[in-house]
């Protein structure tokens, strides 16, 4: 693995990190900005300065007006992107929209990358429907959403919840089980733009973190009629495509909130320089100054982690395992940063008059989101057990 950076890139992060600074960051009181994430409205305006900036959407394709940028290049941009919560949707690389761009890149015929892909490389929201309560989660195998072959289509029927972006999305790509034929109990994904007859909103979700885009809703399917040409990829092979777009996409919300993160460890770092308790700078006492170094220490290794696992990527392994442990220590390593920045900062670390108050409350999900720790430490498990199995 090489450890250079292009200048090229490095040249993009830097000038990524001056334009959250300068630009999105007096973004961060807008009341725009509520607990569903910021609105569409505050979200278009501030992805037409990220045009006007160069930065916008560098990792979509070419032909779409991006740069391509690989996993492996996309680590530094999108971490500077990160610096303030809302520079992931100001350049258009926040969640799902990220990795279903990535999906679609790869799995979607040339009439569904002009019909979807296009549009959200150039600025359209979308939504993934994968999750249920009570069902498809971090077991995908309990999808409850079914799609029925029949005469007139396929029939989607199911709930799904926790849906980031429903609200205001363009399209939708949905999850759902087979129940007929030799595809019984497998899954297929369907592409289906938005609103449409068959699908509802039940309801939006209050959850702790609000910067995504159109925030977390309950979604109905409900005898949604589907055709052929609206299959994602091959039938049957929903669960094999879900692969393809986690890897990534695990890895890109490592390096989005590694920024959140050294935004909350360098405010932190700044109060402990100059704020005196017991005769000297906080920082100057060792229990600070122990809680900076770690901070430094983990962000490091998270760092090296992900950008490892993004080289197995780019050059053409599967990263399931790598993409797997990067996120478990990258999630790990983010929460225990923010988490070191409230304490630093005492009370002030607890009040909105600090950006690590909402910082805090952002990155506790990512423990979550894209598979729990404890099932990615119980996956790792297995493969380390049957590699011994395999010995004996």
């Amino acid at each position: 693995m090489d450890f250079h950076t292009d200048p090229a890139i490095e040249e993009l992060a830097a000038r990524t990190r001056r334009f959250v600074e300068e630009h999105v960051i007096p973004y961060e009181t807008d009341p725009r900005w509520d607990d569903h994430g910021p609105s569409d409205e505050l979200r278009e305006e501030l992805n037409a300065l990220a045009r006007a900036a160069g930065v916008f959407a560098p990792h979509a394709p070419k032909e779409f007006g991006g740069l391509g940028l690989s996993n492996l290049d996309r680590a530094p941009v999108f971490e500077a992107a990160g610096y303030s919560l809302l520079g992931p949707a100001a350049l258009h690389i926040a969640a799902p929209d990220e990795g279903n761009l990535h999906l679609l890149n790869t799995v979607a015929t040339p009439d569904q990358r002009k019909t979807y892909l296009e549009p959200l490389a150039r600025g359209a929201r979308s939504c993934f429907a994968m999750t249920e309560p009570g069902g498809a989660g971090s077991d995908p195998s309990m999808m409850a959403t079914t799609a029925r072959r029949t005469n007139e289509g396929y029939v989607i029927n199911g709930r799904k919840w926790l849906i980031t972006g429903a609200r205001g999305a363009a399209f939708c790509i949905i999850m759902a089980r087979n129940t007929d034929g030799a595809l019984d109990g497998r899954a297929t994904m369907f592409l289906t733009p938005l609103p449409r007859d068959g699908i509802s909103i039940e309801r939006d979700m209050l959850a702790m973190d609000s910067s995504f885009a159109g925030g977390h809703s309950v979604v109905r399917f409900e005898n949604l009629v589907l055709q052929e040409e609206d299959i994602l990829g091959a039938p049957g092979e929903g669960f094999a495509y879900a692969q393809v777009r986690l890897a990534p996409a695990r890895l890109t919300h490592c390096m989005r909130w590694l920024g959140a993160a050294q935004r909350a460890h360098d405010v932190a770092l700044a109060h402990a320089a100059t704020r005196q308790a017991f005769g000297k700078p906080l920082g100057a006492h060792e229990g600070i100054g122990f809680m900076l170094a770690d901070n430094a220490i983990e962000m490091r290794a998270a760092r090296l982690s992900l950008q490892q696992a993004a080289w197995v990527l780019d050059t053409g392994g599967k990263g399931i395992t790598e993409s797997s442990m990067a996120k478990v220590q990258c999630s790990e390593a983010i929460w225990n940063i923010a988490d070191r920045a409230i304490q630093i900062l005492g009370g002030l670390g607890i009040t909105r008059d600090s950006p690590v108050e909402r910082i805090f409350r952002e990155v506790r999900g990512f423990r979550i989101y894209d598979g729990p720790s404890e099932v990615h430490r119980w996956s790792l498990a297995r493969k380390l057990m049957k590699s011994v199995e395999a010995q004996a």
